[in-house]
């Protein structure tokens, strides 16, 4: 063990970072005991679901940190190929919610989903803790595809069911709504920040085991919080009728099933791509299928999200270099002192944690001035903050020559547009699917955010094999003309989507959601009648 007086700057940020989350658990100790049933102004099944989602994403996002490290150190592979086994680990992560919404609309309901799939990323997180002795002639590399496997498809059951049932805790036009949504990502961060630098520390200071092994008891505390918080839903995630127990467990073993299909695919990633391609394509036509079946007014709102979907690649295909090609850009060009590379993944989720209250206060402030721009609108801004956060990186390197590390200042930088960019897109986004999407399709249409997501993780892994080279090994210079290349695309195609946005917007029908004609908006769309007190029909909600 180091001394006190022989502590440096990593010592130093992981113990800083033990203490604020040590923090945030007390403060939901104090929300849970309050007796008021809407503490801070909202119901305490938000704050449960807070709790739940932070431990969730401390075990991801502490693992993500480490991953490309892992890969490259103790696996052995190349940088190129290293990027793209990152991206289509994302790509899978994100793409599994499609099926795993479409299960809890018919089936499962929310709630069932997300517990299921949080006992498997459990499972999965604690497999990574076994690392064999690196290589990829080490028979133990198998126990880690299979970790990836269940990280992939419990994530498929918990990452858009656990979102939606924050949006049925509120009727569609209750104005907190976007606020909680903003909240509820101030809880991802939350736990994206400590775990990765608590998970990241241990895991480049002390072992690869430790920090993975973190990771897991983070995800084991998530699933306590939501089990035991439970009864604070309110009925929110319940299944839309009763299954019979023998279908229910099928579902289960199917899915079960499914970890060896994705312990393949995860290793021959070619045919990711054309999942991707085939699975979008029916996907697309699906909606679209539903979509013209529909009244004018709720159809156009179909054609709303599709448009912001589709900006989903892009954005996050971008936004993704962090864990990989930025990652280990960071760990090789920039001055960075004793401090693990991992750790400045945890600088996006703590401008999150900053930022996120700042932005739901302007989003509230300049809507009751009516000067509050429209989701599309947000959206371009966002593509605009990507592409400025690589061009002023690229700026920042190339002041200070070739032969001089990246001062660290322009990491800093790069992440805060970033960061800003993401909170003009991500919890807008999410709020977005959960208001336009019809009844029956809310989890599907979640599901198809996240796969558009995938989509994007993928991409970004293809980027980051970009910056390899023929070769396979990093390029500084190449990095850099990669990243000036990326930024101007980002600004261009975020001036296309601020000149369409006020098409976009009057797609949307904002001003008829949830008024008497419910045959005109989403309410119509499953079953006409008098919507619950959470805003959705007593059989959606069960």
């Amino acid at each position: 063990m180091k001394e006190l007086a022989l502590w440096n700057e990593g010592d130093w940020v992981a113990a800083i970072a033990a203490v604020i989350l040590a923090a945030f658990l007390v403060a939901g100790g104090l929300i849970a005991a309050s007796r008021q049933p809407e503490p801070l102004g909202h119901p305490k099944g938000l704050y449960m679901l807070f709790f739940a989602e932070m431990w969730e994403r401390f075990s991801y996002y502490g693992m993500r940190a480490l991953l490309i490290f892992y890969l490259t150190q103790h696996w052995l592979f190349s940088d190129g190929e290293s990027t793209v086994i990152y991206g289509a680990y994302g790509s899978l992560v994100y793409i599994t919610p499609v099926l795993g919404g479409w299960l809890a609309d018919r089936y499962l309901g929310q709630r069932k989903a997300v517990l299921f799939g949080g006992v498997l990323l459990a499972m999965g997180h604690l497999f990574m803790a076994f690392e064999g002795t690196g290589g990829q002639g080490d028979s133990t590399i198998n126990i880690f595809w299979l970790a990836l496997a269940l990280i992939i498809v419990g994530s498929g059951f918990l990452k858009a069911n656990i979102s939606v049932m924050v949006g049925q805790l509120y009727t569609l036009t209750d104005g907190r709504r976007d606020a909680a949504y903003t909240i509820f990502y101030m809880g991802i961060n939350v736990g994206a920040a400590a775990g990765t630098i608590l998970v990241g520390y241990l895991g480049q200071t002390i072992g690869w085991a430790f920090g993975f092994g973190l990771a897991g008891i983070g995800m084991v505390a998530g699933l306590i919080v939501f089990v035991l918080g439970k009864g604070l839903l309110r009925g929110a995630g319940e299944a839309p009728h009763m299954l019979a127990r023998s279908k229910e467990i099928t579902i289960y073993v199917a899915a079960i099933a499914s970890v060896g299909l994705m312990w393949g695919l995860i290793q021959y990633r070619d045919v990711i791509q054309t999942l991707l391609i085939v699975s979008g394509v029916g996907l697309l036509g699906y909606v679209l299928y539903e979509a013209f079946k529909l009244p004018k007014q709720p159809r156009e709102r179909i054609f709303a999200i599709l448009f912001l979907i589709a900006l989903n690649p892009l954005f996050w295909g971008l936004f993704e270099q962090a864990g990989g090609s930025l990652n280990l850009y960071t760990d090789r060009y920039v001055e960075i002192g004793n401090v693990p590379s991992s750790v400045f993944q945890s600088i996006n989720p703590i401008y999150i944690i900053l930022f996120a209250p700042l932005f739901a206060m302007l989003w509230q402030w300049l809507g009751k001035r009516g000067l509050e721009p429209s989701a599309p609108a947000k959206f371009a801004l966002a593509l605009f903050q990507v592409g400025a956060g690589f061009l002023v990186f690229v700026w920042g390197a190339n002041t200070v020559g070739p032969e001089v590390m990246t001062p660290v200042l322009f990491v800093f930088l790069i992440y805060l547009l970033h960061t800003t960019g993401e909170l003009c897109l991500s919890p807008v986004g999410l709020s977005a699917m959960n208001r336009l999407a019809p009844s029956f399709m809310a989890s599907l249409i979640m599901g198809a955010w996240f796969y558009m997501t995938a989509v994007g993780n993928f991409v970004g892994g293809k980027i980051g094999e970009a910056t390899g080279g023929e070769g396979g090994e990093m390029s500084r210079d190449l990095v850099l003309t990669v990243y000036n290349q990326i930024g101007w695309v980002a600004i261009g195609v975020g001036a296309v989507v601020l000149a369409l946005s006020p098409i976009v917007k009057r797609w949307m029908h904002l001003d008829t959601l949830e008024d008497d004609n419910v045959g005109d908006d989403l309410l119509g769309q499953s079953e006409v009648g008098e919507p619950s007190a959470g805003g959705m029909h007593p059989e959606v909600r069960g």
